[in-house]
């Protein structure tokens, strides 16, 4: 089984948690991590023969284009993450539809490649915003890996379909992996899961996905968690602390081990977009 490699290549300062700390004025005076943490996280990949999908900032691409040139130079799928990293649900269909248009002109243009996929920032598609589907077919994205079906205070439509399913529009959704407990959904596809769960756990969790379901596991993950010398932001809340920082030390070594336990490969190419 060829499980899916995925980054959001964002930097520390533009995650979620931190939207009301750090306003988007402010994202070019911060000191810019993303550059050295994707040299890293490529040459670690490179290291063990993984290819994999970014979905990239427009914001990112715009202004460290040779990181987009890397990651298609080597091999891997180029996907859209939109512009700025803002959540599907503050927005209305004319101002998706700008966001991803110019994400997906960014992307193509620095990488000199077509770009088909898309991730939504925070996994924001959610039951009273499927109109995202008819603008990303018309705008020439193929897929979407943008839903989360489980339960979570930021994002989440747990009734969804677990495996890949169509939209009427034609776009293939790809939600993230779940492992099904019960009446409910696990997560397990990585992110901060990754960095919470004990690793013997979460290669439990993945080889479940693969055994149980018959599918590939999709894993996520995002640039800075391989950081343990970004800023320390203050002022924030202990959940925001805890979501950002915890076991930021132990990724390196856990993502080594995932790396070397599972087969891996690029959305395009494992679920055949």
């Amino acid at each position: 089984m060829i499980n899916a490699f995925t980054v959001d290549v964002e930097d520390w300062f533009q995650v979620a948690a931190f939207e009301r700390h750090i306003a988007r004025e402010a994202w070019e005076r911060q000191v810019n991590r993303v550059e050295h943490n994707m040299q890293r996280l490529l040459d670690l990949l490179d290291e063990h023969g993984v290819k994999g999908t970014f979905f990239t900032l427009g914001w990112v691409a715009e202004r460290y284009p040779a990181i987009v040139r890397r990651i298609v130079a080597e091999g891997h799928e180029l996907a859209s993450h939109g512009y700025d990293h803002t959540r599907v649900t503050a927005m209305d269909p004319a101002d998706f539809r700008r966001d991803i248009a110019q994400a997906k002109r960014l992307l193509e243009d620095a990488g000199g490649v077509a770009v088909r996929g898309y991730r939504a920032p925070t996994f924001s598609f959610r039951d009273d915003n499927r109109w995202v589907y008819e603008i990303l077919r018309d705008c020439g994205y193929a897929y979407s890996s943008s839903v989360a079906p489980i339960r979570h205070d930021l994002y989440g439509i747990p009734h969804a379909p677990r495996t890949p399913y169509r939209d009427a529009s034609g776009i293939l959704e790809i939600p993230i992996s779940t492992l099904r407990i019960g009446a409910r959904n696990l997560p397990c596809s990585g992110g901060g899961f990754f960095r919470l769960y004990p690793y013997t756990f979460f290669r439990w969790c993945v080889a479940r996905v693969n055994t149980q379901d018959g599918q590939p596991c999709i894993f996520y993950m995002h640039p800075w968690e391989i950081d343990t010398e970004q800023p320390r932001q203050r002022g924030i809340g202990l959940k925001t602390r805890l979501r950002h920082y915890t076991n930021l030390a132990k990724v390196e070594d856990r993502l080594r081990s995932l790396l070397s336990d599972f087969r891996w490969g690029r959305m395009d190419e494992v679920y055949a977009t």
